[in-house]
């Protein structure tokens, strides 16, 4: 199987070279079948109804109240399980307790411990772990 080489892409194209009229005259004219264009879609509306707020889920608002160990951390009130991650992000960015070589990693310190229940845990662990302390 041959294939044709390619001009590079950087050199200029060669004009193309034209053919005779009489050439053009001579060749019999092939009729080309039109075939019909699609249908076009009836215009969209000028202006899109607006998109719907999403409505909290109730679960996520629930106050908790938290156990003692994680009291110790976020405080003895009754939060919501957003609350209680935001503040825990709070208490660990305070003490420096992310792992410096791999940010995704949190070290527990002596109150931390407590919760994670080992002396390292990943970001992703983290709302697993704490969900076991509230009720």
């Amino acid at each position: 199987m041959a294939t044709a080489k390619k001009a590079p892409a950087n050199k200029a194209a060669a004009p193309a070279k034209k053919a005779p009229a009489a050439t053009k005259a001579a060749a019999p004219a092939k009729k080309v079948a039109a075939k019909a264009a699609p249908a076009k879609k009836a215009a969209a509306p000028a202006k899109k109804a607006p998109a719907k707020k999403r409505a909290v889920n109730a679960a996520f608002m629930k106050a908790l109240t938290p156990s003692a160990a994680l009291a110790a951390v976020v405080g003895s009130a009754a939060l919501p399980r957003t609350e209680v991650v935001s503040k825990l992000w709070t208490y660990i960015k305070k003490h420096g307790l992310q792992d410096a070589a791999n940010k995704r990693n949190i070290n527990a310190d002596a109150k931390l411990k407590d919760i994670f229940g080992k002396p390292q845990v990943t970001m992703f662990e983290l709302a697993g772990l704490i969900g076991k302390h509230l009720k």
